[in-house]
């Protein structure tokens, strides 16, 4: 640490703050900044709810001023933090944060920028307390030690924190952007490749080519042979089922073969609180040990050689035929995938199983390469990442 800095409980530094209750004054209109409100790839307050005293939920009790600082103790290695802005000043925030009001010797973008620091977060970690909701106290965040330099050492040091996070920003959205075309080319090219409708082509419903049963359910204290399940939690965006990582259970009794998994079977996430997760699908490769499927999904099984494996899961996994899984035909939201609506699902294919094999390896090409690309810009992400943590070092040890 250089000479000249000054290390203090953070509470020293930090002026009382002020809760309020718009439970109060019914019609009188606030912006509430929900924990949900801060960002932690932009550290702002990006969405605020405008809402009246009546309305308010028990945790709006927590009055905030511009230039406070505000951290998320719910969560707290997530990192949830920003500064109050001007159109904010005034208004209300979640008790689910500690709001770091500084007092004139050191600059509140000082205290916000010490705590986007790693030795921070780990000392957060440390600290935290639950397993479902890992949280820390208000007091637990003020009693942490801040380092600090003179007020003009500070701005300096500010500035060019701002200069860099700035640049760093503007180069990560750019980067994020290179990315998703690179997502967006590639799903656009393979469903061109699905849509055609040359000589030699057909199209079936699923329902003609294939069978469906719902997986299995159970209870801790089921009481059978152990086997092997897949899950909804191994689906993630694989393509072929990864069978040595799965769990096993027991189930009642000894299931029958009707309830395993085949080579080429193909499975879907057929129910799961988040839409964005119905209609997944896994193809299953060559089985080592008699595995199941949870009842939270629903098992292809095909009944004709006439369309490849491979082909038909590929195809399963285009975005507008999860898109249609989940809408269900009708345009509204489902929060399960029913036999139904696989049984009716259009498949075009080509009839020489020679052609299904090269679009297969053009597909895996394509895949290849997205993913190749979608690799490489996500180090340079992670190099950005860690240069603002390398920034942030320098600032708080008095290097920069």
């Amino acid at each position: 640490m250089k000479a000249g800095w000054l290390t203090k409980p953070m509470s020293e530094i930090l002026e009382k703050t002020e809760t309020t209750n718009p439970t109060i004054s019914p019609e009188t209109e606030f912006f509430y900044i929900d924990v949900s409100s801060v960002s932690n790839k932009t550290f702002s307050i990006e969405n605020v709810q405008l809402l009246k005293g009546k309305n308010a939920p028990s945790r709006a009790r927590k009055l905030v001023k511009e230039g406070d600082v505000l951290f998320a103790t719910i969560r707290p290695t997530l990192q949830r933090i920003a500064i109050v802005p001007e159109k904010l000043d005034k208004q209300v925030c979640s008790t689910g944060y500690v709001v770091l009001r500084t007092k004139p010797e050191v600059d509140s973008r000082f205290v916000f920028y010490s705590l986007l620091t790693d030795d921070f977060s780990n000392k957060m970690k440390a600290l935290q307390k639950g397993a479902s909701y890992p949280a820390v106290t208000d007091g637990e965040v003020r009693s942490q030690y801040i380092s600090f330099p003179s007020q003009v050492e500070q701005q300096r040091i500010i500035r060019i924190l701002d200069q860099a996070f700035e640049a760093i920003a503007a180069t990560r959205i750019n980067t994020e952007k290179n990315r998703q075309n690179v997502r967006s080319l590639s799903e656009s090219y393979q469903q061109e490749i699905f849509s055609q409708r040359n000589d030699g082509w057909i199209e079936k419903a699923l329902g003609e080519m294939a069978t469906f049963r719902n997986g299995v359910n159970f209870t801790k204290s089921s009481k059978g042979e152990s086997i092997k399940i897949l899950g909804v939690k191994d689906f993630k965006n694989h393509y072929w089922a990864q069978l040595d990582s799965l769990e096993s259970i027991i189930p009642d009794g000894i299931l029958p073969e009707a309830d395993t998994l085949q080579q080429n079977d193909i499975v879907f996430v057929r129910s799961n609180g988040n839409p964005e997760l119905i209609g997944r699908c896994l193809l299953i490769g060559k089985i080592h040990e008699r595995t199941t499927f949870s009842g939270f999904t629903i098992r292809a099984r095909q009944l004709t050689k006439e369309i490849l494996p491979q082909y038909l899961c590929h195809f399963l996994k285009l975005p507008h035929v999860r898109r249609e899984l989940v809408e269900g035909g009708n345009g509204a939201n489902i929060r399960s995938l029913n036999q139904g609506t696989l049984s009716r699902l259009r498949i075009n294919f080509p009839t020489e199983i020679s052609e299904q094999y090269r679009i297969i390896k053009q597909l895996e090409a394509i895949q290849a390469e997205t993913q190749r690309l979608e690799s490489l810009y996500q180090r340079k992400i992670d190099a950005l990442d860690e240069l603002k943590q390398s920034l942030l070092h320098q600032a708080f040890s008095g290097k920069l």
